[in-house]
């Protein structure tokens, strides 16, 4: 494994648009699949049918959540992972969600139900190179 450094693990989460939110529920963990965009260094995702996410990041109006994304081929297991916890909040911005919206689909291709950025304040990445085992 290598290590990665932030500038490449932005770029990387960039050029996939599909990752998993990791955040706590009921006081355990939990994730679900979401798409994101990446955009001046925060991660934008949509929550989807996900009202729950929605009232947790606004209930909290700052919330501890996790992503994860990778893209690792499963026969050579070959690849990247980058995983960013931050805060995050609710994008109540009307010029930033018309910016966004058209940009982060969601992946079970209902409407968002809002649109959440993560801050990333740890970020941390490896390249899964081939083992000589």
């Amino acid at each position: 494994m290598i290590e990665l450094d932030l500038h490449e693990c932005l770029a990387l989460l960039a050029e996939v648009a599909l990752g998993r939110v990791v955040y706590t529920r009921d006081a355990l963990p939990a994730a679900r699949p979401v798409d994101h965009v990446v955009r001046d260094g925060e991660i934008i995702i949509g929550a989807g049918a996900s009202p729950w996410l929605t009232d947790m990041v606004r209930a909290r109006g700052k919330s501890v959540l996790g992503y994860q994304a990778d893209e690792i081929d499963q026969h050579s297991h070959r690849g990247w992972t980058v995983l960013v916890i931050g805060y995050a909040r609710i994008i109540n911005d009307p010029d930033r969600l018309a910016l966004y919206a058209p940009l982060v689909r969601s992946w079970t291709r209902t409407v968002n139900d809002a649109l959440i950025v993560i801050e990333p304040d740890l970020v941390t990445g490896m390249r899964l190179a081939e083992s000589s085992i």
